[in-house]
């Protein structure tokens, strides 16, 4: 799948969401990577589908708006690729991820997503 493809696969499943929950969105950018560029100090081994970075809805205070820089969810291409088989899996690991990291903007931690099953 090449990189335009999966950026469409990408804003098709931003645009899957319901809306009510679209709405509830502040102020973040989705944006798609190759790979995840592991962090010094962090295992170089480590591999991520996707990443949100950001302060999620549920701890922001009134001190936020005042010059907070726009959540990133970051969504990463190769690894995405080379896990699936197909490209219908492919789209299925994109919506997948994209819910994921949209609900940790939410707050909601990884625990309760795989018990959800957005793991």
């Amino acid at each position: 799948m090449s990189r335009a493809e999966f950026e469409d696969a990408v804003d098709d499943a931003v645009a899957d969401i319901p809306a009510e929950l679209v709405k509830a969105i502040s102020n973040v950018g989705i944006v798609v990577e190759e790979r995840y560029v592991p962090e010094p100090g962090e295992d170089s081994d480590t591999v991520l589908l996707g990443l949100y970075q950001g302060t999620p809805l549920t701890e922001r205070g009134s001190w936020w708006d005042a010059g907070s820089l726009p959540d990133r969810i970051t969504i990463y291409r190769q690894p995405i690729l080379e896990m699936c088989l197909s490209r219908e899996e492919v789209t299925r690991e994109i919506r997948v991820t994209v819910v994921h990291e949209i609900a940790h903007h939410f707050g909601i931690d990884d625990d309760r997503l795989h018990q959800l099953g957005w793991g």
